[in-house]
């Protein structure tokens, strides 16, 4: 199947997830939390999406695997084998959910070579959708408009610099590099969306010097890469690629359009 095709099927399953997920965001009553091995939260909403995604991305694509947050991972001596598998967050950013913000996110790409190619990230207590192929570009759609084309957005040298980071695991890395920056204007935001507003140009430059997964970012990233951005490791400046290693941690990243070389190996010094 094309990615054209994909994309609609993909925007299909998401929403439904983002509809099974604001039942529980809209009864508090009803969100019981488990703390997971590396103590983050898990809710009943992160598990009732993840039955979703998983569910309508093997009827789309029963030969493609999947890796999920959320369900079992399988070992690396088969998941090194996989050429294509679609990665997938089906709650990003449980802690903005508990906390009723509305920054939190569904994430679902599809990776081919270890790149994603196809990305969705929707933020359903805002109504607000990111999507994106490497076939059609990058686009944002708020509520039942039309979607907008979006691109990265060149630097303004007259302004300071617009830095987006986290709500809930900013850290003296990040604020050490922004200070590095010189002038700059700080913008908290929870999940995805912080690429996603380097992405439509909303924020410059987004640092993450802190501990992230695959599925944190891999959605995200396709979109900021068909806006004409880049999410690159910190340390080397290389592209951060998905399914290449045993582990599924980040390194340390950067998203933006055009980065100062000195920034890179500069963020651990």
């Amino acid at each position: 199947m094309q990615l054209n095709e994909l994309l609609p099927r993909v925007r299909e399953a998401v929403a439904e997830a983002g509809a099974a997920i604001m039942a529980v965001y809209d009864d508090p009553a009803t969100t019981e939390v488990i703390d997971k091995d590396d103590n983050s939260p898990l809710t009943e909403a992160d598990l009732a999406a993840n039955r979703i995604l998983v569910e309508r991305l093997e009827a789309l694509t029963p030969e493609v695997p999947i890796l999920s947050e959320e369900s079992k991972q399988a070992p690396w001596s088969q998941r090194k084998q996989w050429r294509e598998l679609w990665v997938v967050d089906p709650l990003d950013g449980t802690r903005e959910f508990l906390k009723r913000n509305g920054e939190f996110t569904v994430n679902v790409a599809l990776v081919r070579d270890h790149r994603p190619v196809l990305g969705v990230v929707y933020a359903p207590a805002l109504d607000r959708w990111y999507f994106a192929s490497i076939e059609d570009g990058a686009w944002r759609q708020d509520d039942d408009r039309d979607p907008v084309r979006i691109e990265v957005g060149e630097k303004q040298f007259d302004r300071p610099w617009q830095v987006v980071g986290s709500r809930s695991h900013n850290t003296r890395e990040v604020e050490d590099f922004v200070a590095r920056l010189g002038a700059a204007e700080f913008v908290a935001m929870g999940s995805s969306l912080k690429l996603c507003l380097v992405a439509d140009g909303s924020a410059d430059i987004y640092p993450r010097l802190g501990p992230t997964s695959e599925w944190d970012t891999c959605a995200a990233q396709a979109i900021v890469e068909a806006a004409g951005g880049i999410v690159v490791n910190a340390e080397t400046g290389e592209p951060l690629t998905y399914n290449a290693r045993e582990e599924v941690l980040n390194p340390w990243f950067i998203v933006c359009r055009d980065p100062d070389p000195a920034w890179f190996g500069a963020a651990k010094a």
